[in-house]
């Protein structure tokens, strides 16, 4: 009697890869249902168990997580991600914070001696999101344009292995950050980054880090600091 798993058909592989490729690339995005199984049955034009081999495979991965009565929502960008998300969904938040202020610090240093005017032009553009996000004062619209903005600083770095760790971890910078903010983020006094883009503009590199280990905390109303920050 065989000790290994049964291996699956070819066609399933495909399929997986498949809609490993549309989360991955960013058609499907994290927190966005995917289509239902009798719409991608259509679209790929196979069997609907093979279907839902590949979606329970992705799920079991952390790809994509399976609400009944809801749909499939698409959970993380990668399966190492899945498993951040998994292994640090109870993290003490300050240890997030400051994961994320030291990745944070060296990838702002290296963007701003490895810029392009495409990564400037970026930068501005989602800053500018990020304030008006901010002034509408809805959560998860400011939560998506704030790590948008932090990972166009990371990828900035151009240092693909940072990238690539900084992305892995989105999901749970993610969620520091919703419970960082509250239900009311006007409520809130909002970190400048502008200092940050100009200092990444001018090439100062020793700024920029300054600026960014700054970000992941902020100062309490009582004059106290620690708290980590929006």
């Amino acid at each position: 009697m065989s000790l290994t798993s049964p291996r699956r058909a070819p066609l399933v592989d495909q399929v997986i890869d498949g809609l490993r490729r549309q989360i991955t690339s960013g058609a499907w995005p994290v927190g966005s249902r995917i289509p239902t199984e009798p719409e991608l049955v259509e679209q790929l034009g196979v069997a609907r168990n093979t279907v839902r081999e590949a979606v329970r495979a992705l799920a079991h991965n952390g790809l994509l997580t399976i609400r009944q009565g809801s749909g499939t929502y698409v959970a993380a960008t990668s399966e190492l991600a899945g498993v951040m998300q998994r292994r640090f969904a109870g993290a003490d938040p300050l240890h997030v914070a400051e994961l994320r202020s030291a990745l944070e610090t060296k990838a702002a240093a290296l963007a701003a001696e490895r810029r392009t005017e495409e990564d400037l032009g970026l930068l501005e553009e989602l800053l500018e999101r990020r304030e008006r996000e901010w002034r509408s004062g809805g959560l998860e619209r400011f939560v998506e344009a704030d790590a948008a903005f932090h990972t166009a600083v990371v990828a900035a770095a151009h240092n693909e292995v940072l990238a690539a760790l900084y992305a892995d971890l989105g999901a749970v910078v993610r969620d520091f950050l919703r419970g960082d903010v509250g239900t009311e983020p006007r409520s809130r006094v909002l970190t400048d980054h502008a200092r940050l883009v100009a200092a990444i503009r001018s090439g100062d590199a020793a700024a920029a880090a300054a600026e960014a280990s700054t970000h992941p905390y902020v100062v309490r109303g009582d004059g106290g600091t620690g708290q980590p920050g929006v």
